[in-house]
């Protein structure tokens, strides 16, 4: 139940916030906007101010803008072209389709203030010294008596005196033995350690890289820092500019081929970690939502007909050549851009179910 709930939330959050963008910048601009629905399907309920229909539908899995004239080749009665939306300046068109990706830059930019500002953020300070934190089971590491806390002074009589030249050094040995001198406490001893060989997988960006590891990771101390309104506003646009870099960058990636495409997912798993940042608690469940909503913002802007960035390049094209994109042209494109979401659908429920029923 809490699962559900969590994706349902989730949804609703991230719809409403884009079409609020797609709705405002329509009534800016003077577009009369006939519904603004969250959901899709029957209508359960809602209130007509005006010419537009505020409703809830009986689909909780999105929502949707329509506006009069939306559609290019509709037939607007005279009385309604000053209120069109294909009649308006391309720029302005541009600008209408551009805030919906634009609002869940925003909605992202204002849950990490509002966890920055209130619970301040939790820092990580790396030792700089050759200092051993964890020690993995069954590694070289712990096989040759390694603990935490000890203190790694030299390799094969190299006198290291950060963890970048210690790593650095195990790295080279190429898994031949190596001798680790060791500060434990008050005593200093010595101990032969042989790396292994190992496959490390980015966490991030799921990319592997082989090599020789002893099996521990560098000790750190977590330190809890409040931040002052100013600090939490630098600190939640940089946020969101590092995680719309990252998700660039997985796209790239994915394209080339370096990262899985199996590590892509749909709604199945949206929902499963949904339940799980919410039973991790409201920061990480409103995180969750933040980092969702870089996603969906980025994708959005991709030129895929369809998409919000598809119609913008149609609106850019027009703003070029100084003529709408004619009907034909943009009804393949827009063909092509169903084709290729479909495909993609059916790709991330494939990797859905293989994660739920095979893995």
């Amino acid at each position: 139940m809490t699962t559900v709930l969590a994706f349902v939330i989730v949804l609703s959050v991230l719809i409403f916030f884009h079409e609020l963008g797609h709705f405002l910048f329509a009534r800016l601009f003077d577009v009369g906007v006939e519904k603004f629905s969250l959901g899709f399907g029957p209508r359960i309920f809602g209130k007509t101010v005006g010419i537009t229909d505020y409703r809830i539908s009986a689909i909780p899995l999105g929502g949707y803008v329509k506006m009069v004239g939306e559609e290019p080749d509709a037939e607007i009665p005279p009385e309604d072209i000053p209120i069109s939306f294909t009649h308006k300046h391309v720029f302005k068109r541009m600008l209408i389709v551009a805030a919906g990706p634009a609002f869940n830059f925003l909605l992202a930019v204002l849950i990490a203030f509002a966890v920055f500002a209130i619970s301040g953020t939790t820092e990580r300070n790396y030792s700089v010294e050759p200092l051993i934190g964890d020690v993995n089971k069954e590694a070289p590491a712990e096989k040759a008596g390694l603990k935490k806390g000890d203190r790694v002074t030299a390799v094969d009589g190299t006198e290291v005196k950060t963890w970048e030249e210690m790593a650095g050094l195990i790295t080279k040995s190429k898994g031949k033995p190596l001798s680790l001198t060791v500060r434990r406490e008050t005593s200093e001893f010595t101990l032969t350690v042989t790396p292994e060989l190992q496959k490390i997988t980015d966490e991030l960006l799921g990319e592997e890289t082989e090599r020789y590891v002893i099996g521990v990771t560098r000790s750190y101390q977590e330190i809890k820092k409040d931040m002052t309104v100013m600090e939490a506003a630098k600190g939640s646009l940089v946020w969101t500019y590092r995680a719309s870099e990252l998700i660039l960058v997985i796209l790239v990636r994915i394209t080339e081929g370096s990262i899985s495409t199996k590590t892509l997912g749909g709604p199945i798993l949206i929902a499963q970690l949904a339940g799980e940042q919410a039973a991790e608690g409201a920061d990480n469940f409103l995180f969750f939502i933040a980092v969702l909503s870089v996603n969906l913002a980025v994708l959005n802007f991709l030129p895929i007909p369809v998409l919000d960035g598809g119609h913008l390049l149609f609106f850019f094209i027009e703003a070029v050549t100084r003529r709408p994109l004619n009907t034909k042209m943009r009804e393949i494109a827009q063909q092509m851009g169903i084709f290729v979401l479909i495909l993609l659908m059916i790709f991330v429920y494939y990797n859905d179910i293989s994660r739920v029923f095979f893995s």
